[in-house]
């Protein structure tokens, strides 16, 4: 019996080492394709939900028209369509990121102003604890403007070869 036990016991270290050789390579792929991913994913959305606005199909045209009331909303709803497809579309592409998150982030914060304008329509009672449907969509920004600043924090530009300093502009 003894045998059986000890001969069990090198099988699981051997099962226990091959999963650990598994999980390492798997978050190896996951560290490379997670941002672009990310990215994609975002860009994605920016660009569905922009051109929902730009072909006036979006179901929450009177939410924003009503958040933003001192604006025409013949022109507001695909001014907003435009800008967000313009945000997809560069998150898509991958360039000016930081930028581009910067934007991102600056407009989906522009979001939560409906809790202020409408907050009988995010909240339900009156209850800021409590969202309806509207509050969820506006609330769900907070993942999306994380989603960003990793984004941002992890958009790594192409080095520029140092220039010598007697070739610097000015230094003559």
């Amino acid at each position: 019996m003894p045998a059986a036990a000890s001969g069990s016991h090198r099988v699981l270290p051997a099962a226990v080492r091959k999963f650990q050789a598994l999980e390492v390579r798997a978050i190896d792929e996951l560290r490379r394709i997670s941002l672009p991913l990310l990215r994609w994913a975002v860009g994605i959305v920016f660009v569905w939900f922009g051109a929902l606005k730009l072909v006036g199909s979006t179901p929450v045209a009177d939410f924003v028209a009503h958040t933003l009331p001192w604006f025409n909303r013949a022109w507001l709803i695909p001014a907003l369509g435009l800008f967000e497809v313009a945000i997809g579309v560069a998150m898509i592409v991958g360039r000016f990121l930081t930028v581009v998150c910067a934007v991102m982030v600056a407009h989906l914060a522009g979001t939560f102003l409906s809790l202020v304008m409408q907050p009988e329509v995010t909240f339900q009672h009156g209850n800021p604890l409590m969202l309806t449907a509207e509050g969820e969509f506006v609330m769900k920004n907070l993942v999306l403007i994380a989603a960003g600043l990793v984004i941002a924090a992890r958009f790594t530009r192409p080095r520029r070869a140092a220039i010598p300093a007697s070739r610097r502009p000015g230094e003559d």
